[in-house]
């Protein structure tokens, strides 16, 4: 159910705080719930790992943050709001100091396909010692447990790092 991700450099700096670990350090591991199997779900709040708008075969992980149905509305009152269409959502870096470009998100790609969600990252790990679950919303903290109970498997995770 879970597959493994390396994130790592500027990508996963930007993107999000992951609650736990050491300041200013990044996840060099990344293991998510994978999309692609059962019916797993995502939901606002959640860390997603996603492909990238730009290289897409590579990843990106960024914080849902709004799905179809939902209003966008723009601090700059020139920007007209729009509603989120079927099957697309609204990602977000964790560092609002970042200006969208820096943080590529959907403040510079705009609305996303929901499609390119590969999963919701559960688990963060940067060392043997500094490591933890992600801070995800309530409904996927609630699933996530039991995922991680079952398949996480720290002491391998911590072998295969890269450094």
């Amino acid at each position: 159910m879970t597959r493994t991700k390396v994130i790592g450099g500027q990508v996963g700096r930007a993107s999000i705080n992951f609650k736990g670990l050491a300041h200013e350090a990044y996840p060099s591991t990344l293991p998510f719930y994978n999309l692609s199997r059962g019916n797993m779900q995502v939901f606002i709040g959640d860390v997603v790992v996603m492909k990238d708008p730009e290289k897409p075969s590579d990843c990106i992980v960024r914080r849902l943050a709004a799905v179809e149905g939902y209003e966008m509305a723009s601090k700059n009152e020139k920007d007209e709001p729009f509603i989120l269409e079927k099957d697309q959502c609204w990602v977000l870096s964790d560092d609002e100091s970042l200006k969208p470009k820096e943080a590529r998100d959907s403040r510079l790609f705009g609305p996303l396909p929901m499609s390119d969600i590969l999963g919701r990252v559960i688990y963060a790990m940067r060392s043997a010692v500094d490591h933890g679950p992600v801070q995800n919303s309530h409904l996927a903290m609630g699933k996530d447990t039991s995922v991680l109970s079952v398949e996480l498997d720290v002491d391998e995770m911590a072998k295969n790092l890269k450094t």
